[in-house]
């Protein structure tokens, strides 16, 4: 295989996503090599809860929680200190490595970031555990707020190209999203980055938003593949391009671009990829169970099974349970 995977080019990694079915048991046993030289044989299991749902003031078009979606998804401004209490108590008695967070919305008040910092507070001190946040955007003030109390990782994914942007999304900016993850990274946040694969978008978007994500130098890449949900503008958008085979070109072009990043197969997975899970974690090391915010995904313990029946091992990273 004729590629410089050291140093991809947009043309080869364009490529890669256009190779043969018959040449990809070549290109995994390739990914492998470096999947495994930085993430062993280990697959980290997260888990995702919404602590803040709907009513979102943005139009992604993809989303069940924007204000221009008409899904029927339970909606609530912020969920009760007890239930973070108790999910933060469960990552500390199973040892788990990260309690994660996820809030609706894309601005916050200060009143409303110094209330969540007060909870994540006291959190931190009655359950020690690390705290990642998926919050939107944040003013520097806002972020070293969080941090000061103990949130040390921030999800915020760019989801497609700068050029196919305003496809998905017009009341903020591609830009906007470059800006935030780069100020959140100047005053020492980790960063979560990754992507929608599978939104009516070329190729070429693919390649050009794992680029931009790449020169943002993540500590994780979570790749998600459609599922269109009723009520959004998507609902209808047509996902027969995501054969198992290309999900696994891209899972694999993010490997090699990102070779000491977690990449995690997110939304999708269990459509797209039921049945060639072994082959998955040949590229990604990281994969979510039991839901991705408002849509259902598979529980732990048949996560734990995928993982364990493709030969690989599995550690529960993060925890936080509706």
């Amino acid at each position: 295989m004729n590629f410089n995977f050291d140093n991809l080019s947009k043309t080869e990694a364009i490529s890669i996503l256009e190779l043969e079915n018959e040449k990809l048991p070549e290109l995994l046993e390739i990914v492998y090599e470096i999947r495994k030289k930085h993430k062993g044989n280990l697959v980290s299991i997260q888990l995702l809860s919404n602590a803040r749902s709907g009513n979102c003031t943005q139009n992604c078009a993809y989303c069940a929680q924007s204000n221009v979606s008409q899904a029927k998804i339970d909606k609530y401004s912020m969920v009760e200190y007890d239930k973070l209490l108790k999910n933060g108590k469960t990552v500390q008695e199973k040892e788990l490595s990260r309690h994660c967070i996820g809030l609706s919305g894309i601005r916050f008040s200060d009143k409303e970031i110094d209330e969540f910092a007060a909870r994540v507070k006291r959190l931190k001190e009655e359950t020690q555990t690390d705290i990642c946040c998926s919050i939107g955007f944040l003013t520097k003030e806002q972020a070293l707020k969080l941090k000061a109390v103990g949130v040390n990782r921030i999800n915020h994914n760019l989801n497609t190209s700068r050029k196919f942007y305003p496809n998905i999304c017009t009341t903020h900016t591609y830009q906007d999203r470059i800006d935030n993850i780069k100020m959140l990274k100047s005053i020492g946040f980790e960063i979560c980055s990754g992507g929608i694969v599978g939104l009516g978008e070329e190729k070429s978007d693919v390649v050009s938003m794992l680029f931009e994500i790449q020169a943002l130098k993540p500590q994780s890449v979570p790749i998600n593949f459609l599922i269109p949900i009723d009520g959004t503008p998507f609902e209808k958008v047509k996902t027969s391009h995501l054969t198992s085979e290309y999900c696994l070109k891209v899972l694999c072009l993010a490997r090699l671009l990102n070779p000491e990043a977690d990449i995690r197969c997110a939304g999708g997975r269990e459509v797209y990829l039921k049945g060639k899970e072994k082959w998955m974690f040949y590229a990604v090391d990281s994969i979510f169970a039991s839901g991705y915010l408002t849509t259902n995904g598979q529980s732990i313990e048949d996560t734990i099974k995928v993982i364990t029946d493709a030969g690989f091992e599995y550690r529960i990273e993060n925890e936080s349970v509706n």
